[in-house]
């Protein structure tokens, strides 16, 4: 896979260190009794354990591997991850691995002293097929993090609804070309619309910042301007769910594409595995396939966005030799075999493991579909920045004002840049 615009500034981040409390260090010797049965159980923080199928799959497949060892998940509702892990650090809590969901909060918890330093330990492993997700976790030349998985938003669509309407599948869309079909796929009566966009700022920020080489960490956000005046486009025309319906009945992106309500989805590579679950299991029956995320332009290099999910060791962590040990597996070429057979796409990636990938039951293998998995640049969804928490929270809330028509777009963008620059200085 290609070309992450790498958005670190590890010099930045290191003016916070005097404002950030450091937590102490761990025993690698010890281990912990996993009751009864004198298996070692390795903790390992996750998210919506149930239907996130690859925790399962790399956690059953490393105790197979070590007999003896049982991993057992914290799970953790996925939108109160980062604000309970912060606090179980902040008080001592010995779990042994850490999923680091995003790059905002990895750097936090690295420049708190609360990751074990992984440098010299990465240095001896193959990482060149991974290399631009581990490029992604180096702070001043150090890793906290090993990245096991990679996603980048692409574009969904369902290949009955496009027939039922005569149309052919997405292919290279421009963003005009993309809300035409929206318009033409809706049928607003019945609830059905051409395209669902999630709730998200990323859904609209992340994608337009990609798309036109910005820094949502800088404050200048006129390019959001024109992107925006399409959403909203999009649903005065009743081409999309509105903003305001879709946040206060708490609709989910799954329920949406599964059930048939939208024709057309933007999102992450990490709903493959997911949808294909649901398949297997009979949850539903959608006809569907990918392709690259809309763009600007027709025919131009296909940009979109994306962030690495990596495992880190925890430094209160007791076992901290067995907790390295799964991380190389999850990490390696092990690992990436197990994610991609559940349609989960793995930070190592070679053509072999995008075989697996593409072979795996359910998967479309279309040259389109082949196309949208390997985008010419993915840029980071929200750069690192000692600021981020508080510039994520000033998008979001102009994000929403927006989208509810509280102030027009040009205002909210004004607004943003000068909250964003108030909030730097």
């Amino acid at each position: 896979m290609k070309r992450w615009k790498k958005g670190i500034t590890a010099g930045v981040l290191l003016g916070t260190l005097g404002l950030l409390a450091a937590c102490g260090g761990g025993d690698k010797a010890s281990a912990k009794n996993g009751g009864d049965s004198g298996d070692t159980t390795l903790t390992v923080t996750t998210w919506n354990y149930d239907t996130t199928p690859e925790f399962n799959k790399l956690f059953r497949a490393f105790e197979e591997k070590n007999p003896g060892v049982k991993v057992e998940a914290v799970d953790i509702a996925s939108d109160d991850y980062d604000t309970k892990l912060t606090t179980m650090l902040s008080s001592g809590d010995t779990t042994d691995i850490l999923t680091m969901k995003n790059l905002l909060s990895y750097s936090t918890y690295a420049l708190r002293d609360q990751l074990v330093d992984l440098t010299d330990h990465i240095d001896g492993l193959e990482t060149e097929p991974a290399k631009e997700s581990y490029e992604m976790y180096e702070i001043d030349g150090k890793n906290y993090a090993q990245p096991y998985r990679t996603d980048f938003w692409v574009l969904y669509y369902n290949k009955k609804m496009f027939d039922e309407a005569g149309l052919e599948y997405p292919n290279n869309l421009t963003w005009e070309e993309y809300e035409a079909l929206a318009k033409q796929l809706s049928k607003p009566d019945e609830q059905i619309y051409g395209a669902y966009q999630h709730t998200w700022r990323s859904t609209l920020q992340a994608i337009s910042a990609a798309q036109n080489d910005k820094n949502l960490a800088k404050p200048d956000y006129k390019f959001l301007v024109d992107d925006y005046k399409r959403m909203l486009r999009m649903q005065d025309e009743k081409a999309q769910m509105d903003f305001g319906t879709a946040k206060s009945t708490n609709v989910t992106y799954q329920s949406q594409f599964e059930n048939e309500k939208a024709a057309m989805m933007y999102m992450g590579t990490w709903y493959m595995g997911a949808l294909l679950t649901n398949l297997d299991e009979g949850k539903t029956d959608v006809e569907w396939g990918i392709a690259e995320i809309p763009q600007k332009e027709k025919g131009e290099a296909i940009k979109t966005f994306g962030s690495p999910t990596a495992f880190a060791i925890n430094k209160n962590s007791k076992q901290q030799e067995l907790a390295q040990k799964f991380l190389d597996f999850c990490s390696g070429e092990e690992g990436a075999e197990i994610l991609a057979g559940v349609g989960v796409v793995p930070s190592y990636r070679t053509d072999e493991i995008n075989k697996l990938y593409f072979g795996r039951e359910g998967m479309p293998t279309d040259e389109v579909s082949q196309k949208a998995f390997d985008p010419e640049k993915i840029a980071i969804e929200f750069p690192i920045d000692e600021n981020g928490p508080a510039i994520d929270k000033i998008l979001q809330e102009e994000h929403e004002l927006i989208l509810v028509g509280d102030v027009t777009p040009e205002k909210a963008v004004g607004e943003m840049k000068k909250r964003v620059e108030q909030e730097i200085e």
